[in-house]
């Protein structure tokens, strides 16, 4: 009877954990869409949202009493523990990418009007070289709590980091809940961390193929574990000069004009989403042989390339061991 009652409780055990279903929640944040799964029934809606406010308080520039929004208008210098951790990671990419990752860069961007009609208009030098004496990320620096900048017309925004940090503070916040399966997206920002228990599989996700005409579609997918990945592409907001040239919303951090570039989307695993986000975005204004360089210091960073070639015709190239 003993023996009975041993194996009747391993099989409630097991027939329970074989039908524990993952939770899934959807919804917006940062200006994007961002899809939570993870290995518990208990639903943590409330404090995501409470965590997307935390770090909007701190880092969007889309609202005004932000710390970031106080600081670039030089009512306030002092900032909060989000914005010291990716103020000094940015800080961090910023120095080893020779300044092709600059968070100062903002106000030179937003004067292209990437975004707006397609073709590239004619700024006038002297605007762009009046916003340019103002960028250089190495014009700010830290001490304890405060940022102090060189000049108060430098202009600071973590839109290229933030959100991958976002990604960050959630997986963060599901494992001090010691929930170890999950898979947290914003805005095709990724983090993952054990299996989908549910599948009881791993975690795969989708590579997106670069469409002009602004279709999805999936590349190929792959597998990620305990670990991050980024996407930063220049196929959607570009703009094209009086010679058909196409460029992307990227802009030379030492002459502040656009970059023309033959990559089209640049796809990062690391460690933690915020620094996968960062590099992704310095190695599109950095181009492929110079990034190919580049990783060959850095073997802890996977990078997956598609690109024109000169015949227009797509191609990948996969480094550092990036997945296939």
């Amino acid at each position: 009877m003993r023996n009975l009652l041993v194996i009747y409780i391993i099989c409630v055990f097991f027939s329970c954990k074989e039908e524990q279903k993952n939770t899934k929640l959807t919804g917006t944040a940062f200006g994007t869409s961002y899809s939570i799964i993870y290995d518990s029934d208990v639903n943590y809606e409330t404090q995501f949202d409470s965590l997307f406010y935390v770090i909007n308080k701190s880092m969007s520039t889309y609202q005004i009493n932000s710390d970031i929004s106080k600081l670039n208008r030089n009512e306030s210098f002092e900032i909060d523990e989000h914005f010291i951790k990716v103020y000094d990671a940015s800080k961090e990419v910023f120095g080893k990418t020779e300044g092709a990752f600059d968070p100062s860069i903002g106000n030179v961007v937003n004067a292209w009007k990437f975004g707006a009609e397609n073709t590239i208009e004619v700024i006038d030098s002297l605007k762009i070289d009046s916003l340019m004496q103002y960028v250089g990320y190495d014009k700010t620096y830290r001490l304890n709590n405060t940022i102090i900048k060189s000049n108060p017309n430098v202009y600071i925004e973590f839109n290229a980091i933030a959100k991958g940090y976002g990604v960050d503070v959630v997986g963060e916040f599901l494992e001090s809940q010691n929930i170890n399966n999950y898979l947290v997206e914003i805005g095709g920002e990724i983090r993952v961390k054990g299996i989908n228990f549910e599948k009881q599989s791993q975690w795969k996700v989708g590579l997106e193929e670069p469409n002009f005409d602004g279709g999805q579609s999936i590349l190929k997918a792959i597998v990620l574990n305990d670990e991050a990945m980024a996407t930063s592409g220049t196929y959607r907001k570009f703009k094209i000069d009086e010679n058909g040239n196409r460029y992307a919303h990227i802009i030379d951090t030492e002459t502040g004009y656009p970059s023309k570039t033959n990559l089209l989307s640049i796809s990062v695993i690391a460690e933690d989403c915020m620094t996968a986000d960062a590099y992704a975005t310095a190695f599109k204004a950095m181009g492929i042989e110079k990034v190919k360089k580049f990783l060959e210091l850095h073997p802890e960073l996977k990078v997956f390339l598609i690109f024109e070639n000169q015949d227009k015709e797509i191609q990948t190239l996969a480094l550092n061991g990036f997945p296939e």
